[in-house]
């Protein structure tokens, strides 16, 4: 009996390989997807509960906002999306960042 791992992909076809790799990515893929809808959890909670202190915080929060918000519309609603769009231009021409 051996303690050297065996590299089962070299036993597989191109086939089975390519599918594992996917199966990995994807795994991958999901788990920075919960460790993100974690970290957006923990910043809606934060944003929920400290009340902004400026103007400039206000207008953040509300791009948070509006961002989910033009995240749910469908491709098509570019009307909703344009205005959206137009909101959050104005925060930043009104900021002073644009």
């Amino acid at each position: 009996m051996s303690d050297t791992p065996v590299d089962l992909d070299k036993h597989r076809g191109m086939a089975a390989q390519k599918a594992t790799d996917i199966r990995r990515v994807l795994a991958e893929i999901e788990t920075h997807a919960k460790i993100l809808r974690e970290q957006q959890g923990i910043l809606e909670i934060e944003l929920l509960a400290v009340p902004a202190a400026s103007w400039h915080e206000a207008a953040a929060k509300a791009r948070y906002v509006l961002n989910l918000y033009a995240a749910s519309l469908a491709d098509t609603d570019t009307h909703h999306r344009d205005l959206v769009a137009a909101v959050i231009a104005d925060f930043a021409r009104l900021s002073g960042e644009g």
